[in-house]
């Protein structure tokens, strides 16, 4: 025999439980929430399931506690897959049931959360409804996040608008020697997608993600990826930049060098991608995504020389 709920949500056998009185007004209050039919079906039905367990294990509604809703839904995934959501929710039902209440409030705990952790649990949270991503993954990526935030800014405030470059090419040198090949690639896979989430909340401007370094070969250090720095001065002190030839290899040795972009970024780069006003450089990289990196002072000194002196007389721009 079927039940109907508030002529929307239809259980396939009347509701049994601590909480089968209270599913109707749970129905009710998240519907005029403005959750979808679909999403309201789940919850209740996954409210439900909750309170037939609670009459199962014999806990009274006035002894619940959230480890109770852990529980239940520890005891569920084993008889069916556990979807993303389940969790957000019960604690959904559990707000509810305190509005209500009939759900005890538990004891908050006193231990100040500090701006470094409100922030990563809006970036979790934003992983995991937002991005959707797997729950694997997001165990996989928060940890590192929550250990350059701190290296960064400590327990004071989180200033994001003060990160650069620097701070990041400096963490994962840090860090990385430290980790197996895989794990530092997820950690610069951490950092690309949150450098991505505090550009798109609008608290950073230029794209950090593009100065993530790569880290695709470090388990093979007898393999030379670069050179020294000393060894770029001299190369870079080498050049006759009193032609017109070394006053463009200096422009795109110093590219390469101090933004680390690509040899085909470098070639595509045209006179629009230069915003002298804001101190940026908007290269187009693989896949035709662009992003924009900071012009410093002597790159773009460098590639002004090469424009005013290095070329010769054109009407093309």
């Amino acid at each position: 025999m079927k039940y109907v709920i508030n002529d929307q949500v239809v259980l396939s056998r009347v509701s049994e439980g601590p909480l089968a009185a209270y599913l109707s007004s749970f129905a009710t209050s998240i519907n005029s929430q403005g959750y979808c039919l679909y999403s309201i079906h789940r919850q209740v039905r996954l409210a439900a399931g909750f309170s037939q367990w609670l009459q199962q294990e014999e806990i009274d509604i006035r002894c619940m506690t959230t480890n109770h809703a852990a529980q239940y839904l520890h005891d569920r995934a084993k008889q069916v897959k556990i979807c993303r959501g389940d969790t957000a929710a019960l604690q959904h039902l559990i707000d509810f049931l305190r509005q209500e209440g009939m759900f005890p409030a538990e004891k908050a705990s006193v231990r100040r959360v500090t701006p470094v952790e409100r922030l990563t649990q809006a970036y979790t949270q934003y992983l995991r409804e937002t991005q959707a991503l797997a729950e694997a993954t997001i165990h996989n990526y928060v940890p590192f996040i929550r250990r350059f935030l701190q290296d960064r800014f400590a327990d004071g405030p989180v200033r994001l608008s003060r990160l650069c470059a620097g701070d990041i090419v400096y963490f994962v040198q840090q860090q990385a020697p430290r980790l197996h090949q895989k794990r530092a690639k997820l950690m610069t896979s951490a950092l690309r997608s949150f450098l991505r989430y505090v550009r798109y909340r609008g608290e950073v401007v230029l794209d950090l993600a593009a100065a993530v370094p790569t880290v695709a070969n470090w388990s093979m250090p007898s393999i030379p990826r670069a050179i020294a720095p000393d060894q770029v001065q001299r190369l870079l002190d080498s050049i006759d930049r009193r032609t017109a030839v070394g006053r463009r290899d200096y422009a795109i040795l110093l590219l390469l060098a101090r933004l680390g972009l690509r040899a085909s970024e470098v070639v595509f780069l045209e006179l629009e991608d230069i915003d002298w006003q804001t101190g940026t450089l908007r290269v187009r990289g693989k896949g035709g995504l662009c992003h924009t990196f900071p012009l410093t002072p002597e790159v773009g000194q460098a590639i002004a020389v090469y424009l005013k002196e290095g070329r010769p007389p054109s009407t093309i721009r």
